[in-house]
């Protein structure tokens, strides 16, 4: 539902479209950021802080695993996290992987990103448009490869899902993990929005500070899942992206800020 300045005056919208000054954002700041057009607008800051990070595994913990990678001629990427770590691994293990291994990619994005590894003519390269799902076709017509799944300590819950399905044979090897970044120095900085767009991302926030209570502080969130995460820990819900009206989590801020900061 669009938010509308009728809303605003309705009771119990007060403190929810109270004022807005600063902004922090769960991750890094991106090279080209539409926030600026916000912050220019509206006379915010905006802070950019990473609330996780991605921590390598070391060869020698991943030989433990007894896992060969040239030994897979199927190798199956989520993210871009795990086409560097999976090259990371490959080269300190001074493996080769053989001229014909398909690789198969979540999205469009993450598989240019593969570019940066391996030349497309000399490969095959598959990948979906929102998500592994849409190639699932392609893993029934590979079906009697290894596949190699290469994922973080948390796993790959969705492709798993799929593979298993499909009854796929499959190995996953974690070459990375993914954990909550160290927040104390944010211990005695308050933010009237926080902004947040993985389930993890809140887990970050409550290891970080167990007691956190939101008072005034307004919430914003992408995705059903990180939603879902938010309402668990008992958080109210302020701005929500990806809507009808809000395809992105700027617009849903910038649509915020017309009520929160409209000139009185």
């Amino acid at each position: 539902m669009a938010i509308t300045k009728k809303d605003s005056d309705k009771p119990g919208y007060v403190e929810k479209f109270k004022k807005v000054k600063t902004i922090l954002v769960s991750q890094a700041r991106p090279p080209r950021t539409p926030y600026s057009e916000i912050e220019e607008k509206y006379g915010l800051q905006i802070d950019f802080r990473p609330f996780i990070q991605v921590d390598p595994l070391s060869e020698k913990d991943f030989r433990k695993t007894r896992i060969r990678p040239e030994e897979y001629r199927a190798v199956i990427f989520n993210s871009k996290h795990a086409i560097d770590h999976f090259f990371r691994i490959t080269e300190e293990m001074r493996v080769k992987m053989h001229p014909d291994t398909r690789y198969f990619c979540a999205t469009e994005n993450v598989a240019n990103y593969l570019q940066k590894f391996i030349l497309f003519r000399k490969r095959k390269v598959f990948n979906g448009i929102k998500s592994i799902d849409d190639i699932q076709n392609y893993f029934v017509k590979f079906r009697t490869e290894k596949f190699l799944l290469i994922c973080s300590n948390l796993g790959a819950q969705d492709t798993i899902k799929m593979l298993d399905k499909i009854q796929v044979e499959y190995t996953e090897a974690i070459m990375y993990h993914t954990v909550s970044s160290d927040l104390s120095d944010l211990s005695d900085i308050t933010y009237d929005v926080l902004v947040f767009f993985t389930p993890l991302e809140i887990k970050s926030l409550y290891d970080n500070f167990p007691d956190f209570k939101q008072n005034q502080t307004r919430i914003a969130v992408f995705g059903s899942q990180t939603i879902k995460a938010a309402e668990e820990k008992g958080l109210i819900i302020n701005i929500k992206a990806p809507t009808p009206e809000a395809p992105s989590m700027t617009m849903a801020l910038a649509n915020y800020m017309a009520i929160s900061n409209e000139s009185k």
